[in-house]
Parts: structure tokens; C-alpha cells; sequence
């Protein structure tokens, strides 16, 4: 408001309603995208309609790592642990990626069992059924054989089982916060600790 006491023009948002977004079409989309779903499915059979198998990985930095989702494919050496060339890899629906390394010993064994079980249960149809190569399933596998719908073997999460106890005078009187202490300047000291034995093997062995 001015000096002279000015009403101001305040228009309060007169034209809300052309920044109003519906949503009336989701049935729609919803119907929409169950049919190409279902056409897809069609247009691969009979390979599974969820696409190719993936790695189980954790998730980057301290924050995430917690958390395991499905990666961008198995690395080379997961699959000659599974005994599957890495050339064959992608011909029978296993993703490949040969960027990614392995860190952990748990985790290529995870990926490695999770390779065998999926070719375990694995139809190959053989492309001359006359003569069918030793890795193509018969005649009676190919009549048998379902599509998978849905991811290819999702997570399974397992909740973790506790076990209750009772609490003793010896956890009572036990030194927990000394002890952890002692500990963390084992860690802290190990590499010197190393150091100094092998100097003084070195030295005692030209002495």
C-alpha cells in the first residue's frame, strides 16, 4: 500500500484452473500397457516375457550397500566359474558385463548359483529338431516347456532369525568395552606390528 493509501490489485489466482493436471486416462494406460505386455510375451515366446537374468548386487557407497538389487549383467568370471562361455552367455538370456568386477568372494558365489540353477531349469529349443545339439532339450522337454511370466528369478528376501538368551553374571562381568578397545589397536597396529618382525627377521638373519 502506497503512501496516498493505494488499494493494491491482488488477482489471488484467478486462472488456477489451467495449471490443473487430471489423471482420468490411468485406466486407460493401465489397459494399455497389459496388452503390450501380453504382445511382447507373444512376440518372444518361448523365451521367459521378463527379459534376460541379471546379477544380485549391492548398492554403491557405505550408504547403499546395505541394500542388494539386480545389476547390469554377470561378469566373465562368474560365468566360467558356472562353466557358460561369455559368447553363449546372451544367446540363452543371461545379461553380460564385462566391466564389472568381482569384490567379494560371497558374492561371485551367489551369482555363480544363481547361473547353474537357471540353467538347470533352462529349455533350449533345438533349432533343428532332427538333429538336436547335446545342450538342446529332446522332443518331450520342448512339449512340456511353460514361458516364465514376470521378472526372471526375482530377490527373495530372508528375514534374519533371532535367537533369544539368557543373560549371565559371566556377560555381566565381562570387560566388552576394554576389550573392543584392545581390538581396535590391534587393527590399528597390525601393519607396523608386520614391519617391525620382518626387520627384525632381516636383521637377525645377516647378523
Amino acid at each position: 500500500m502506497g503512501a496516498n493509501n493505494q488499494i493494491p490489485n491482488n488477482h489471488f489466482h484467478k486462472k488456477w484452473q489451467f495449471n490443473v493436471k487430471t489423471w482420468f486416462d490411468q485406466p486407460a494406460r493401465k489397459i494399455r500397457r497389459r496388452k503390450a505386455r501380453a504382445e511382447k510375451a507373444k512376440a518372444v515366446f518361448p523365451r521367459p516375457a521378463g527379459g534376460v537374468l541379471k546379477p544380485i548386487v549391492r548398492g554403491q557407497t557405505v550408504k547403499y550397500n546395505l541394500k542388494q538389487r539386480l545389476g547390469r549383467g554377470f561378469t566373465l568370471e562368474e560365468l566360467k566359474e558356472a562353466g557358460i562361455p561369455a559368447k553363449f552367455a546372451p544367446t540363452i538370456g543371461i545379461a553380460v558385463d564385462h566391466r564389472r568386477r568381482n569384490r567379494s568372494l560371497e558374492s561371485l558365489q551367489e551369482n555363480v548359483a544363481r547361473l547353474k540353477t537357471y540353467r538347470a531349469n533352462l529349455v533350449i529349443f533345438p533349432r533343428d529338431p532332427k538333429k538336436p545339439k547335446p545342450f538342446e532339450a529332446s522332443a518331450e522337454a520342448v512339449k512340456t516347456a511353460t514361458q516364465a511370466t514376470g521378472p526372471v528369478m526375482p530377490i527373495t528376501k530372508t528375514k534374519p532369525s533371532m535367537q533369544l538368551a539368557k543373560i549371565t553374571k559371566d556377560m555381566k562381568d565381562a570387560p566388552a568395552y576394554a576389550k573392543l578397545r584392545v581390538e581396535r589397536m590391534n587393527e590399528r597396529l597390525m601393519g607396523a606390528r608386520a614391519k617391525k618382525a620382518k626387520e627384525a627377521k632381516e636383521a637377525e638373519e645377516k647378523s
